[in-house]
């Protein structure tokens, strides 16, 4: 299948906003979005990567991305280039980059490759594949921290809302040795979700659902919960805010992460008033860009 890069340059104080604006308006075209340092304090380069057909309506849409991106990040919009890739298996090169690394209690490696964990280290099996979250960004690193720190009695009930490769749900799975839901609404997440709550011996611990938030029966069933974690994007986490505090009982905790530092303030406006102050934080750097897990609580 031919694959293709569209790629612009965008000054380093601003690529932070650039890369979340751009993640955000294509989160639903399959695309992956990364951004690459060219020299020291900048600039930085912003890549779009695709495979199929790369016809006018696309190239308009990605034209059409990359200005809105601009506008938000407060800068002029970037020229851009179109290059196309050589006949190259992606995943298979990310795989060979992805190295085995500890965080928190968790040894996270991929199949090729576990390494040496740590003694009673938790062992995660998760591939560099189509659907998001391998820990290796700081959002994924930020929750597998919260997650380990919180107490286990808060976690009785508890979902992981877009859960992408299904890392966090696992991660709890494992830890907690008790059952875990996930949603995505990606069906193709969700199937791989399930493949690597298999692949990670937690496949009876792990029930994944497709769904938008959520809006799914099962999950309203299930509800309401005593945990959610949400590792997404900032608005998508505003929007979602009444949705969570409708499914939450008393005293239940939310684990946030997606948001850059400077939407910390925006997303803990849209939870307090709804009975979440923020209890605790974490944040490490991917991207030149800090990017904080946040932990809310709801009082009773």
């Amino acid at each position: 299948m031919t694959a293709w890069k569209v790629s612009a340059v965008v000054p380093a104080s601003a690529v932070a906003r650039f890369d979340a604006a751009l993640s955000d308006i294509l989160v639903d075209d399959t695309l992956v979005v990364s951004t690459v340092e060219t020299s020291r304090d900048g600039p930085w380069r912003s890549e779009v990567f695709g495979a199929g057909d790369l016809d006018a309506a696309l190239r308009e849409r990605l034209a059409d991305a990359i200005a809105a991106a601009a506008q938000a990040a407060g800068i002029a919009p970037p020229q851009h280039a179109v290059e196309m890739l050589p006949d190259t298996d992606w995943v298979a090169e990310n795989q060979r980059s992805f190295q085995p690394f500890a965080v928190g209690p968790f040894w996270v490696h991929p199949s090729h490759e576990p390494g040496q964990p740590p003694t009673g280290a938790i062992p995660l099996r998760i591939d560099a594949g189509l659907a998001f979250g391998t820990g290796t960004h700081a959002t994924t690193r930020g929750c597998l921290e919260a997650i380990a720190a919180l107490d286990p009695a808060r976690g009785r009930r508890a979902i992981d809302v877009g859960c992408g490769s299904g890392i966090l749900a696992i991660a709890m799975a494992k830890l907690w040795r008790r059952p875990i839901l996930g949603s995505d609404n990606d069906p193709e997440a969700v199937a791989v979700a399930r493949e690597n709550a298999g692949l990670n011996s937690a496949a009876d611990l792990c029930t994944f659902h497709v769904a938008d938030g959520l809006e799914s029966p099962a999950l309203a069933e299930a509800s309401p919960f005593d945990l959610i974690v949400a590792n997404i994007l900032a608005q998508p986490l505003i929007d979602l805010a009444p949705a969570f505090a409708r499914a939450t009982a008393p005293g239940a905790t939310l684990i946030l992460a997606g948001l850059l530092a400077e939407q910390e303030d925006e997303v803990c406006a849209a939870y307090a008033p709804l009975g979440f102050p923020r209890i605790a934080r974490v944040e490490h750097e991917t991207g030149g860009a800090a990017w904080p897990t946040l932990t809310l609580r709801r009082g009773g």
